[in-house]
């Protein structure tokens, strides 16, 4: 395997006049998950498109596990998996027939299609829905025979297109023990998704895609370690402990009713100076710190708050 699961550099897609990739460079190293993360329209599934084949890219290059997305297209088909955003599975075969259907297509011998449909079956806890038709599926269910489905053919690298939109929170971290799983079995995962606690829990890396740029990259902790806003909050217990804490404290700011915000880019320094000027005789009934996470990141890259991502 090389190195770098996958490259793109200069990437740009143009439709009418609308530029949805405007110079795309990234790589993703092999063996790690990596996240797109951007609003709505903003290249997320047109570069997975790209890069599994789907479409061709107007500039740029990709290279997919060493191959050429455009001159060796059938070779990167041959190594990769695809799960999109909408199901791929034929509610007109039973659970199992959509295995061994795949198997087929991809001109596997019939003892090993079986085998591997087993092997997928007992392994995405669907045995006992194997002979079922996916229509009486859970949402759950149906993504993961979505996902065993684009595992049939041992890719090495699977794109996850939003792959839990719509689950349920169970079902979401089940998907997420999943993903976990195929990585400690040495696949390279590219992830889309609308849930940045998902990008927070999975990704060795993110990038953030914004009108078809890439305005931010690196590990969750890194770009957290980018965005400014680190504070502690007081919930003080009446009017008059938050007069009396506006007074002693006044770099800080009223956040709400009886909250008070105060800027600790000293981390606990900051948290004993803030309790010592506070003293004794100012009622606190809540305190809590503060530190930035993906959403903070997310409205200082894009502008936009995060809820634009499921919008």
């Amino acid at each position: 395997m090389t190195r770098d699961a996958l490259t793109m550099r200069g990437l740009r897609k143009v439709y009418g006049e609308q530029v949805v990739l405007d110079g795309v460079d990234l790589s993703v190293g092999a063996g790690e998950v990596f996240a797109l993360l951007g609003p709505n329209g903003a290249g997320k599934t047109t570069t997975v498109k790209i890069l599994s084949t789907l479409i061709p890219a107007d500039a740029g290059t990709a290279r997919v596990l060493g191959h050429d997305v455009r001159s060796e297209a059938g070779r990167v088909r041959r190594v990769i998996g695809l799960t999109g955003q909408f199901s791929a599975v034929d509610h007109l075969l039973t659970g199992e027939e959509n295995l061994l259907l795949i198997g087929r297509l991809l001109h596997l011998p019939v003892a090993e299609r079986r085998a591997r449909a087993t092997e997928l079956l007992e392994r995405f806890d669907l045995v006992t829905a194997a002979k079922q038709s996916p229509a009486i599926y859970s949402g759950g269910m149906t993504r993961r025979l979505d996902i065993a489905m684009t595992l049939m053919g041992r890719p090495r690298l699977i794109f996850l297109d939003e792959p839990t939109a719509g689950l349920d929170p169970r079902s979401r971290r089940v998907m997420w023990q999943l993903i976990r799983d195929l990585v400690a079995d040495g696949v390279t995962i590219l992830l889309t998704t609308q849930y940045l606690e998902e990008a927070d829990q999975l990704a060795d890396r993110i990038a953030v895609l914004d009108h078809g740029r890439v305005v931010a990259e690196g590990t969750p902790d890194e770009l957290k370690r980018r965005i400014p806003g680190s504070h502690i909050r007081l919930r003080l217990a009446d009017a008059d402990a938050l007069d009396s804490a506006a007074r002693v404290l006044p770099e800080g700011r009223r956040d709400d009713d009886l909250v008070l915000r105060i800027p600790n880019e000293g981390g606990l320094a900051s948290l004993r100076d803030i309790l010592a000027r506070l003293g004794d005789d100012v009622a606190v009934a809540d305190l809590s710190l503060h530190t930035p996470d993906l959403d903070d990141v997310f409205l200082a890259m894009t502008g936009r708050p995060s809820k634009e991502l499921t919008r």
